[in-house]
């Protein structure tokens, strides 16, 4: 199944989304359990929910699935080979003491406050950074929690998958040892606008895109991925307990901004649309505007 968060006469919801007629079924629950977003269906049998009759997509604002997560959304650094090696070579790489590729996940975070929605302006403010790269990722949604999950039980914890562009000031990355402040700028997380179920996708063999202004920047397949998703969810689950409604972001692929020569940063009216089969597109403006 399809989720997504919306907002209705200033209402927040949650619904079923329907691509064959482009519109949504409200579930029915109060408002006050549809605040946290798709949260709210996260360990419910898909087939006990109330849907109330179909609305057309045009006529709600969709909001990111999680609107506001409950904790930092979990990263994988430099988790496709070809991604990996352009971005050692970048300059603006503080793990590149460990190689090219890595021997071990990357793992950072990114704090919930950085998250917008699908056709939410993305703000660079120049007297901060004048380096803003995209990232197209598949997050993955956490439906069971657990501490010490191993690979074999891994997918088990997996209750869906979303789309994310981590966001990354370029120049802030490279100034600190962390990434946290150049990943998480305000607006720096457009997340959605679908969640979908496990069943929805093979998730071992998805393509993805990312296009700016159109042109095609990223493609891959997940079976790129240096480290599949059991492995970061057995990786950060090792003394770390995952709670339901945890995101994680699995890492991009090569043709990031910073990639190219000279890089191609993000300007005042781009547009990045990122689309990964089986989910959807994701799409934002990128905006100028001074703090």
């Amino acid at each position: 199944m399809k989720f997504v968060t919306f907002r209705l006469g200033g209402e927040r919801r949650i619904g079923v989304y329907e691509a064959a007629d482009q519109s949504v079924r409200p579930i029915s629950m109060s408002s006050a359990e549809a605040t946290v977003g798709v949260g709210a269906v996260l360990g419910r049998d898909p087939a006990s929910l109330e849907l109330l009759s179909a609305i057309p997509l045009d006529s709600v604002v969709l909001d990111a699935p999680f609107p506001r997560p409950s904790r930092n959304i979990f990263c994988v650094g430099k988790n496709y080979r070809e991604h990996a090696r352009e971005f050692s070579r970048s300059g603006f790489d503080s793990s590149a003491t460990m190689g090219e590729v890595p021997k071990a996940p990357i793992i950072f975070s990114k704090v919930p406050e950085c998250v917008i929605a699908d056709g939410d302006d993305v703000i660079i403010d120049p007297s901060v950074s004048d380096a803003i790269d995209y990232e197209a990722e598949l997050a993955v949604i956490i439906g069971k929690g657990g501490r010490n999950i191993k690979t074999e039980d891994a997918m088990d914890h997996v209750w869906g998958y979303t789309i994310v562009n981590d966001v990354t000031a370029r120049d802030l990355q490279g100034r600190y040892s962390q990434w946290l402040i150049g990943k998480s700028q305000d607006t720096f997380c457009p997340m959605g606008p679908i969640a979908v179920t496990a069943d929805e996708i093979d998730v071992a063999n998805t393509k993805m895109r990312c296009l700016v202004n159109g042109e095609i920047r990223q493609q891959a397949n997940t079976q790129d991925l240096i480290f599949d998703i059991p492995t970061i969810i057995a990786t950060i689950s090792a003394g770390v307990t995952l709670v339901p409604g945890d995101i994680i972001a699995t890492g991009t692929p090569a043709g990031v901004g910073i990639g190219f020569k000279p890089p191609k940063y993000l300007r005042d009216g781009d547009v990045v649309r990122i689309e990964i089969d089986g989910i959807g597109a994701l799409e934002n403006r990128f905006v100028e505007r001074r703090s």
